[in-house]
């Protein structure tokens, strides 16, 4: 019995410290947006609060010693800079393929640490960075804009699939 409640003292003290990290990255939010300091005035605005759940799941992942948050930590943090940029810089990159790279990083970071997930993360980052760089493709590469412009309009039924799929799957 002893050893089952210092168990649950611990699965509750992990859970705590997420909760924490996110009170004090709220905290520290509202904070910055009561005190109206023009210096931080861009940073006011929900792809904060996206980047602050992100930043706590990899506190959370990493002081726990619990990778397993990792992944959603990263795409989290990485929603939220996006976001960011796409509202307060002009020269900011606004793509589809900017969210395949995000869970590619995401997969590469998750990679470093559980040694899951390598070839999701070389596939997406080479999709997207193949995207992103689709304007100066050579000549013998046209014929794949076809099947982009397919892709970029029934995208959602790709998403409804793999949903399916993993319900499906056992």
């Amino acid at each position: 019995m002893v050893g089952m409640e210092e168990g649950e003292s611990d699965m509750m003290r992990k859970q705590n410290l997420f909760i924490a990290y996110l009170l004090i990255g709220l905290g520290v939010y509202f904070l910055i947006k009561q005190l109206d300091l023009a210096i931080f005035r861009p940073f006011v605005g929900w792809p904060t609060i996206l980047a602050i759940i992100g930043i706590s799941f990899l506190l959370h992942s990493y002081s726990t010693k619990d990778k397993q948050n990792i992944f959603i930590g990263v795409i989290f943090l990485g929603l939220g800079i996006h976001f960011h940029g796409l509202q307060n810089y002009d020269f900011w990159y606004n793509h589809w393929s900017v969210y395949t790279l995000i869970i590619g990083i995401a997969y590469i970071v998750r990679f470093i640490y559980t040694k899951k997930g390598l070839i999701p993360a070389v596939v997406l980052i080479t999709i997207s960075v193949i995207m992103i760089f689709s304007i100066s493709l050579p000549e013998w590469f046209q014929g794949i804009y076809g099947i982009i412009d397919f892709i970029e309009t029934f995208w959602p039924v790709i998403l409804i699939a793999i949903g399916i799929y993993f319900i499906r799957k056992k």
